[in-house]
């Protein structure tokens, strides 16, 4: 079997591969988009980092693959959803750099409080100019840590050391889990008033795009220190400029940005209060070392016939299983977004019912897709089958499953329920349609509705009167957007009603705050699956 090794990884990892038996590894650093085609047509796994792009055009000129590994854990350069529809799985090594992570992100703080880097620049320029780089210390000071995952925690650890006082702003997170963390978890606001230091350490979704803005910034002590080893976006990079111009903010430590490279006359370059690494997040030697043997290990399982792990788009079961259950973990995976998206963020529970034919199976794997769902659009690191449950540990969740032999309506039924701590519930029912194993929503909050677990849903609760739903469609399409379908469910006439709608694109702001301003409409959400 052939391995093409698109991108340079730890020699131990290569050599890993070559010492397998039947397996052919070819080096193939830096090659061309047009060259990287022409060589994937016999091979049945790609090794890549970050800078060979495995598109669906790379994918559909390899009829033979069977794996992608990421050695690293972003795989944006990776096309995951149509490797997923030719049944090729995508790993990635979601560990091995947490430790080089947070590292890099401390030296940011630290070069934050005590200017070396420009101090140095001063003398390699032949001066000697003490007074120019007064620093601060980090002792006694207060560092807001945004997203206490698994680089965050690392982070407060080392923040404690040097004896600061942390506080965290996760919304996922059970308060509990951070105070045995010793961390204060806090909201954001009152994070932007209480820090000296700022740092981000969560996904960058729609929610958390431009979270730093410049409100945000406006919220800060004057003097603020802050730092972006996450993801470019995060930060709204024009708003930081004109902070650390005005003084609000004092200093910035960026690792990433919202286009990478940095053009080369960004302002960022020329001020002097801003510390700049090319995206160095992993470049450790230990890291680099610990992924490449790890994607290596990983794949040769793969091929030979063993265990999944780490995959982004595929749980850990063996092929024939996952031909009966793939249906089910598609449903499962919507399931949990849905439901992550009409719940508030702190939950206690996540119930999971299983009804009909498949509790004949086992269903883990489902299982772990709905973890995965849940945690998709939230967590700070990446997400797969294996880790899902140790995460949803992490934010203080329990999950629990249930099989019923009850009665139902359908061959089969899947029950996704959010618990908060006063023991109010959000829930949601999926089943799958048709010879096609087609994934469908039939309840929400136990409300009957019929719609495609698919794209994007428009969701609206409102009072039964005359005209809401006309008001509705003609809103949305004098906006240019289209209905694909429409489920309504009430009790009775003159009930509150609840209306879904799957959307070919979503409404913009404007839209949806003209449809909560009508006055019989009480709720509006768009979600995404």
């Amino acid at each position: 079997m052939k391995i093409l090794v698109a991108d340079k990884i730890s020699p131990k990892g290569v050599a890993y591969l070559r010492r397998q038996p039947g397996f052919e590894v070819i080096e193939a650093y830096g090659s061309p988009a047009a060259e990287v085609l022409r060589l994937v047509h016999d091979v049945h796994a790609i090794v890549v980092r970050s800078e060979t792009t495995i598109s669906a055009a790379v994918l559909a000129a390899a009829p033979l693959l069977k794996v992608v590994g990421r050695a690293g854990v972003g795989v944006d350069n990776v096309d995951v959803d149509a490797a997923t529809a030719r049944g090729v799985i995508v790993m990635n090594t979601p560990s091995g750099n947490t430790i080089a992570t947070a590292e890099l992100t401390f030296t940011h703080l630290l070069c934050g409080a005590r200017p070396v880097p420009q101090a140095m620049a001063s003398m390699r320029a032949g001066q000697w100019d003490r007074k120019a780089f007064t620093g601060i210390e980090l002792y006694r000071k207060t560092l807001g840590i945004i997203g206490l995952g698994r680089v965050g925690a690392e982070v407060g650890k080392r923040a404690q050391a040097f004896g600061m006082r942390v506080i965290a702003y996760d919304p996922f997170l059970a308060p509990s889990r951070a105070t045995a963390m010793q961390i204060e978890a806090v909201s954001l606001d009152q994070l932007l008033a209480d820090s000296d230091y700022i740092t981000v350490h969560i996904p960058l979704t729609d929610d958390t795009r431009h979270m730093i803005d410049e409100a945000a910034l406006a919220k800060c002590r004057r003097g603020l220190r802050i730092f972006n080893c996450a993801r470019g976006g995060i930060i709204k990079e024009s708003a930081l400029l004109q902070a650390l111009k005005s003084g609000q903010v004092a200093a910035a430590g960026l690792d990433v940005f919202e286009q990478e490279p940095l053009a080369n006359d960004h302002e960022f370059r020329r001020l002097p209060n801003v510390v700049l690494t090319p995206h160095l997040g992993a470049s450790t030697a230990e890291a680099q070392e610990i992924v490449g043997i790890e994607v290596a290990e990983q794949i040769a399982e793969v091929l030979n016939g063993g265990a999944i792990r780490n995959a982004v788009n595929l749980p850990s079961i063996d092929a024939s299983l996952l031909k009966i259950l793939g249906p089910y973990i598609d449903l499962g995976a919507k399931l949990g977004t849905l439901l992550q998206q009409l719940s508030p963020p702190q939950i206690v529970t996540l119930r999971i019912t299983y009804r009909g034919k498949i509790v004949e199976l086992d269903a883990d794997a489902v299982t772990r897709a709905i973890q995965r769902g849940w945690l998709r659009r939230i967590s700070g690191e990446e997400v797969n089958f294996v880790n899902a449950p140790i995460l949803l540990e992490r934010l203080g969740v329990k999950v629990e499953v249930v099989t019923s032999t009850d009665e139902i309506d359908y061959n089969e039924l899947i029950t996704v329920e959010a618990v908060a701590r006063d023991g109010h519930t959000w829930s949601a029912d999926g089943t799958l349609f048709s010879k096609a194993n087609k994934p469908r929503i039939v309840k929400l909050n136990g409300r009957e509705v019929e719609v495609e677990a698919a794209g994007k849903l428009l969701i609206i609760e409102n009072n039964d009167e005359l005209g809401v739903i006309g008001h509705v469609g003609t809103l949305l399409g004098q906006n240019g957007v289209n209905i694909a379908n429409m489920s309504f469910s009430r009790q009775e006439a003159g009930e509150t009603q609840l209306m879904v709608i799957n959307l070919d694109s979503e409404p913009g702001e404007a839209v949806q705050h003209e449809l909560k301003s009508h006055r019989a409409i009480q709720q509006v959400k768009c979600v995404q699956l």
